[in-house]
């Protein structure tokens, strides 16, 4: 007895040994694929920054580096989708999935090792994302300020205007190929103002770089130069300003021109939210608070305690209630001087404008603090619900593909795709609605988590009870049932027929079961109004026509044998009789008391029975017709040729 447990223990083992490497080795494929595909989408973001700088090779490798180390949470949970999805897929599809759960291994125990697995993935990206992820982002965010402060890599085409460098526009008409002389140039500059500006014309030049790649060395050969005098004050109008004309053989112009890569100090962008672990985050997150409370009393104080100086038309009011009078404010008016009017018009504008400055200085101010407030606390639960992401695409991927049984790069990348694409879709509109203020912080960014768990659930337990999710007919059978429609039967001709129907015993019965129908009809009296206290407030059911349309059922099935397409067409003119829906709405007492004392629902659901009432007396009435039919049929099948 202990070596029959031993050894299942070693089965255990080995199935689990065999789930594990199947899993990781696609694992780790699908992650470095999914993290390649983010960091090209992530690359063409900062595209214009990386081309034509003349970046080194270093520099480079420092940007995908950290660009990597920062996409890697978002990478993790498509590259478990997918490989958990590609993994049950193969297994489906070689039968595997299906020996282990013959051999009375659930579908959940299979799932073991792998959840534990993807447990320490989740842990694993949190403790990523509070560590490592805050120093890689603040590092990168410096790389990529000072990449984009960088002056852009030196290469003056031949045929346009070159505006590159500050203050210069440089045409060259030719470039020589083997020394690098610059033929046929033209030199707008601007470095002294519009006001002062210079073209040069010259025949040739040459462009050089200093040692300390911080100018430009650029020498002119057999040129002129034209320069615009600056006018001084008005006393001269601008088209009598002279310029200045100067003609050279050789010039020299030192150009300010700094090609070196300085990275920024990545403590500059310490107090992003992006940057900051969770303890981090949590001080920001009091500090801004303190912060805004402390705005909102200042705003208050001023609000409380601004007062306006009082002009001449509330001293004209207060004269007036001295001497007992109700005066309105335009009658007052009216009795200015116009100086006096243009006072008060004047001295109420700037007292409005001031007002309306000061609001919406401090509304801007306090406006920041608020959106500052909700990333960080966007950024605090984004730690969590990115982890989790891992553990729900889990068990999203592992029971769709075992439902799926399709293996390879096919079908698994496709709906991989589709899920996460929708995933994104979800987190990134509620994180957008989170920082803007529209929703609760907490509420947007675990909006993405509220959707995928229970889809997890529902897959996970269709995959374990061997349900048929993706069987279409049967969901269209369910609307059609809500919306009350009409199910139609199918009964085509078969290839094989062993035996045929015993005909005449086939007509005996459909005719006393035409009979019973009618009888029924009669009896429970369908075309009248149903009773309400009898449909909501009595426990009973109607046994006998489930036991009818049992019967009906039964003799359709024996006589779908034949090889008459008449009686199939007869066969599938009957009516799929719904059995309880003429009756209550549910099989429990007490949801039915309570539906018919809310009486709107209940009117409603006493309405739609009456008209399942009136559908079922239609309905055995195509029955006896369709039982006639048939009937016929059969008599003409019997009689001798």
């Amino acid at each position: 007895m202990i070596r029959t447990n031993n050894i299942g223990m070693r089965f255990i083992k080995k199935i689990d040994i065999f789930i594990l490497k199947a899993y990781s080795l696609l694992f780790v494929g699908t992650f470095f694929i999914c993290l390649f595909i983010f960091m090209m989408q992530f690359m063409w973001r900062y595209v214009d920054e990386l081309i034509g700088k003349g970046l080194t090779l270093d520099v480079l490798a420092h940007f995908f580096y950290y660009a990597g180390l920062t996409l890697i949470p978002m990478s993790l949970p498509l590259a478990i989708l997918l490989a958990s999805l590609i993994t049950f897929g193969n297994l489906g599809e070689r039968f595997e999935l299906l020996s282990m759960k013959a051999a009375g291994i659930p579908l959940v125990r299979i799932l073991r090792p792998l959840i534990i697995f993807n447990s320490l993935l989740c842990v694993g990206s949190f403790y990523f994302q509070n560590v490592t992820g805050p120093d890689a982002q603040k590092k990168l965010s410096a790389l990529v300020y000072s990449m984009k402060q960088t002056s852009p890599e030196l290469e003056i085409p031949e045929g346009i205007f070159y505006s590159e460098i500050p203050g210069y526009n440089i045409f060259v008409e030719e470039k020589g190929r083997e020394n690098g002389m610059l033929y046929g140039v033209m030199i707008y500059s601007t470095t002294d103002g519009y006001e002062d500006a210079q073209i040069v014309l010259a025949d040739s030049a040459e462009l050089q770089t200093t040692a300390d790649e911080r100018h430009l060395m650029l020498t002119l050969y057999a040129g002129e130069r034209f320069r615009n005098m600056q006018a001084q004050g008005n006393m001269m109008a601008r088209s009598n300003v002279p310029y200045m004309r100067e003609t050279f053989v050789k010039e020299t112009d030192l150009i300010p021109f700094d090609n070196n890569f300085d990275m920024m100090d990545a403590n500059l962008f310490s107090r992003n939210a992006q940057t900051k672990n969770l303890r981090e985050i949590g001080l920001g997150i009091d500090s801004l608070a303190h912060r805004t409370d402390s705005t909102g009393r200042a705003l208050f104080a001023y609000m409380r305690n601004s007062t306006y100086r009082r002009g001449d038309g509330e001293k004209l009011q207060d004269s007036a209630r001295t001497a007992g009078q109700a005066v309105a404010f335009d009658t007052l008016y009216n009795e200015l001087g116009p100086d006096r009017r243009r006072n008060v018009l004047r001295n109420a504008m700037q007292k409005a404008s001031a007002a309306t400055h000061e609001y919406e200085f401090r509304s801007l101010v306090s406006g920041d603090l608020d959106r500052s407030m909700r990333i960080h606390v966007v950024e605090w639960h984004k730690k969590f619900t990115l982890s989790l992401a891992c553990l729900f695409f889990f068990f999203i991927g592992a029971p769709l593909g075992a439902i799926i049984r399709k293996g390879g790069l096919g079908v698994p990348v496709v709906v991989s795709v589709a899920i996460f694409i929708f995933y994104y879709i979800v987190n990134v509109s509620g994180e957008k609605m989170a920082k803007s203020g529209e929703w609760m912080p907490w509420f947007g960014e675990w909006l993405s988590s509220f959707v995928l768990c229970p889809i997890g659930v529902f897959l996970t337990y269709k995959a374990n009870k061997d349900s048929a999710v993706f069987n279409i007919e049967a969901y269209v059978s369910v609307v059609r049932r809500i919306l009350g429609l009409r199910l139609s039967r199918h009964i085509a001709r078969k290839e094989v027929i062993i035996h045929d129907p015993d005909y005449p015993a086939m007509k005996a019965r459909f005719v006393g079961l035409a009979k019973r129908w009618a009888d029924y009809a009669q009896a429970a009296g369908l075309r009248l109004p149903p009773s309400y206290v009898r449909i909501f407030f009595r426990d009973q059911e109607d046994k006998a026509v489930a036991a009818l349309n049992e019967e009906l059922e039964a003799l359709v099935a024996i006589l779908s044998n034949s090889r008459d397409a008449v009686v199939l067409d007869v066969l599938n003119k009957i009516p799929i009789v719904s059995t309880h829906a003429h009756t209550r709405p549910f099989h429990r007492y007490k949801w039915n008391l309570a539906l018919g004392i809310v009486f709107p629902l209940g009117a409603f659901f006493y309405f739609r029975i009456w008209i399942y009432r009136l559908r079922l007396y239609q309905d055995i009435q195509q029955i006896q017709k369709c039982s006639e039919m048939l009937a016929a049929r059969i008599d003409k099948i019997l009689q001798p040729e």
